[in-house]
């Protein structure tokens, strides 16, 4: 699909809207010749693309000039995949919420695009409560909604902090970390591995297999990481099939709605997928700019902000999905005016939503009035968010206790964002801090441990390939 600029759009301040792409034609200014920005060369007959380093390093320039084309823009989410971007607010509160004309079940969409597209991890069909509707999605998504309410906050808590202090032992000592490959990306999986059941030494394998999944870099790899991951599902059903416990997996397959095994397995897979990203995004994005920002930086050793103010700002400015909840009309429909053909593949910006009426502070509010999108919203809004706020804002406030004088090691504008059209995650988040061991005078991660006797290992946060495992 190539759809032209809409009629009188233009650039950003500053862009010259008669260039085209591609390389500049020569030196500029006398400098060496650099590859145009997408936004200051637009191209006519191209889509605006929101998979590269340059969407990554600037999404808000890219939703500021998507506007133009109104509530929905044509964009390309990977290589030969597009979509239709909701941009809107309004708009997409109205799609998020009128099941009557949108349907989650992408299978009649995925037959359009190849089955080896790098988006298929993201929007291929599965028999979960993300990608059905109706009835169907009811059931399952009960399921998990039942089961996370059994959850108590305070032994939520509880794990999050034994997750947190295992994590912190394995780099305390070296007085510097990079808060997102050791840290934020690892604590969410170990809470789950242990929400779900399973003992400590089943949270590495957990880690490797996901992040294998994540960090492929062939299909090779890619392949091990998923045997890998669906090793340890099938280790983890077959031991609470044998052994039923105070834990989500008992409560999945005891649920009064009777999920056959067959059904238990893909909930349990999205929840532990579709909560990791997310969830690691916010710990690390929160974290960022705690450590960004002077506003927080008082807030490391007792200021008046907290981590839950980071959160909030981050979920309205930088939430950890920018762009996702793929819709697919079930008719024609005209909708905020652009039509949208049956079965066309439509996601909801949350972050262009969000910022429609400007960033919102601690101390300016949005002139929009509502709430953040970064949840979503409907039937299909996140079915967990008070569990998701507990785990974050744990795993915050107990890294920034044990750490207390931790800072950035390089300055915020060299920090970088993984490219993607969905996620919104930070490549590192390299700080420094000063070292903390075992031995030292007053409490230290290694004294919570359940016993401080007999300390464990901490858990590797170097990632092997999944074929380890």
């Amino acid at each position: 699909m190539t759809t032209p600029h809409p009629s009188g759009a233009t650039p950003p301040p500053g862009c010259p809207a008669h260039a085209h792409g591609g390389l500049d034609d020569g030196p500029d200014n006398g400098g060496p010749s650099q590859r145009a920005h997408p936004l200051d060369r637009p191209d006519p007959s191209a889509l605006l693309k929101l998979h590269g380093p340059e969407f990554a390093a600037d999404p808000n320039r890219y939703y500021d000039y998507l506007r133009q084309y109104g509530a929905l823009a044509p964009v390309e989410i990977a290589p030969d995949v597009t979509a239709m971007l909701v941009t809107d607010y309004r708009a997409a509160l109205d799609l998020l919420n009128d099941t009557a004309t949108w349907s989650k079940d992408s299978r009649e969409w995925q037959k359009t695009i190849a089955p080896d597209s790098q988006v298929i991890p993201m929007l291929g069909y599965r028999p979960n409560a993300l990608f059905n509707d109706g009835e169907t999605h009811r059931r399952y998504r009960q399921v998990i909604s039942d089961s996370f309410q059994l959850v108590e906050p305070h032994i939520l808590r509880a794990k999050v902090q034994h997750a947190a202090d295992t994590l912190i032992q394995a780099f305390g000592a070296n007085g510097e970390a990079d808060l997102v490959g050791e840290y934020a990306q690892l604590l969410p999986l170990m809470v789950f591995n242990d929400l779900f059941g399973m003992p400590d030494s089943y949270g590495e394998r957990l880690i490797s297999a996901i992040g294998g999944l994540m960090d492929a870099a062939s299909p090779e790899e890619a392949n091990a990481a998923d045997a890998a991951f669906t090793s340890y599902i099938m280790e983890l059903i077959g031991a609470k099939k044998a052994h039923r416990g105070p834990d989500l997996t008992s409560w999945f397959m005891d649920h009064p709605n009777g999920l056959s095994d067959e059904e238990v397995i893909p909930q349990i897979v999205v929840t532990m997928a579709a909560g990791n990203e997310p969830l690691a995004n916010l710990i690390g994005n929160a974290l960022s700019r705690m450590l960004s920002d002077d506003r927080y930086y008082s807030t490391l050793s007792g200021g008046a902000l907290t981590a839950r103010d980071a959160i909030n700002e981050v979920l309205w400015n930088d939430p950890p999905m920018h762009n996702y909840s793929a819709h697919y009309p079930r008719r024609d429909v005209f909708f905020h005016g652009t039509w949208v053909r049956q079965g066309q593949l439509v996601l909801v910006s949350y972050a262009a939503a969000n910022n429609q009426f400007g960033e919102t502070t601690l101390d300016q509010t949005r002139t929009g009035g509502g709430s953040h999108l970064a949840w979503a919203s409907g039937p299909h809004a996140c079915p967990v968010q008070r569990h998701a706020l507990v785990i974050a804002m744990t795993a915050i406030e107990r890294l920034t206790a044990w750490l207390s004088d931790i800072e950035l090691a390089v300055e915020p504008h060299q920090l970088e964002w993984r490219p993607g059209a969905f996620q919104r995650a930070l490549a590192a988040l390299p700080a420094r801090f000063t070292p903390i061991t075992p031995d030292q005078a007053g409490a230290t991660p290694w004294d919570s441990s359940p016993s401080s006797s007999t300390r464990p290992e901490p858990i590797s946060t170097e990632r092997r390939p999944a074929s380890a495992t």
